[in-house]
C-alpha cells in the first residue's frame, strides 16, 4: 500500500542513507513498517489521516532522533499537513530552515519553558490573532530530542533567541486534558504539539493528535511485547477512538 511521504519520512530516509551502521533500536530484530516504524503486524498507517489545520510545525531534530522508533515527532507530521523537519547542527543552520522561520507567511513560536528565555525574549502562553499578525499562520518550532539535548539545541541556536517562546505549565496541561502534576512535567513531543494546537484554538485537532499518540503508544507496547498478543482489543478500541475524534 502506498502512503503520502511527509517531512519526517523524508528526513528518516535521508538520515538512514548517510548512517555508517544500522541504528540499534530496542527490538531491532522486528520486521518494522518503514512508515510508522512499528512492527508490521501492528502497523497503524492505514488509519493515518491528515487534518485541516491553520497551524504549521517545524521539528528541529537532534542527530539520530529521527531514526528512533519511539520518536513521537513523526505523529505530528502524520496529521498536520504543514509540518517541516530538519536535523539540528551546532555549527551551521540549514538555509531552508532559516528561510522558513523568516518567511512572511509564518509567525514563529519556539515551544520551550519560559525560564530559559533570553533577555528581551517574549513569552506567551496562548496564541491569539493579535499575537500572530494579519495574513500569517503560527509556526510552532519544536526541539525534538531528550530534555538535555533540547536544552543544548536551544542554547546553541542563536537564531531562536529573538523569537517568542510559547511556554506551558502543568495547569495548561491539566486544562487541555494532559498529564497533571508539577514535579515531573515532561511530555512527549506529540503531547506538547497537542497543547500548542489547543492554545491556538484547534481543540478538536488537539484531541485527534492525543488519540493518535495513545494508539502509537499501545502499538509500540504490542510491538515490544514477548507475551501472547492474541487479544488485540486494546488496539481496536484505540483505533476506533482515533477515528471517532475525527468526526
Amino acid at each position: 500500500m502506498s502512503f503520502h511521504q511527509h517531512a519526517v519520512h523524508r528526513l528518516y530516509q535521508y538520515r538512514k542513507a548517510i548512517s555508517t551502521k544500522p541504528y540499534g533500536a530496542r527490538g531491532k530484530n522486528l520486521v518494522r513498517c518503514e512508515q510508522c516504524l512499528l512492527a508490521e503486524v501492528y502497523c497503524t498507517c492505514e488509519s493515518r489521516t491528515q487534518l485541516e489545520s491553520n497551524n504549521a510545525f517545524l521539528l528541529i531534530m537532534y542527530d539520530d532522533e529521527v531514526l528512533k522508533p519511539s520518536n513521537s515527532g513523526r505523529l505530528i507530521a502524520d496529521l498536520i499537513p504543514d509540518t517541516h523537519a530538519y536535523i539540528w547542527s551546532r555549527t551551521y543552520a540549514n538555509r531552508k530552515m532559516l528561510a522558513l522561520i523568516q518567511s512572511p507567511e509564518y509567525q514563529p513560536f519556539v515551544i520551550f519553558p519560559g525560564e530559559y528565555a533570553y533577555d528581551n525574549q517574549s513569552i506567551v502562553d496562548k496564541v491569539t490573532p493579535s499575537s500572530i499578525g494579519e495574513g500569517k499562520k503560527p509556526l510552532f518550532i519544536m526541539l525534538d530530542g531528550s530534555w538535555r539535548e533540547a536544552i543544548r539545541m536551544f542554547r546553541k541556536s542563536p537564531y531562536l533567541h529573538k523569537l517568542p517562546l510559547l511556554s506551558f505549565t502543568p495547569d495548561t496541561a491539566a486544562k487541555y486534558g494532559l498529564r497533571k502534576g508539577s514535579r515531573d512535567f515532561q511530555l512527549g513531543t506529540a503531547e506538547v504539539a497537542a497543547l500548542a494546537l489547543g492554545v491556538s484554538g484547534e481543540q478538536a485537532n488537539a484531541e485527534s493528535l492525543n488519540a493518535w499518540f495513545e494508539l502509537f503508544i499501545e502499538s509500540s507496547i504490542f510491538s515490544r511485547s514477548r507475551k501472547s498478543t492474541s487479544d488485540l482489543s486494546p488496539l481496536v478500541e484505540l483505533t476506533q477512538a482515533f477515528k471517532a475524534s475525527l468526526k
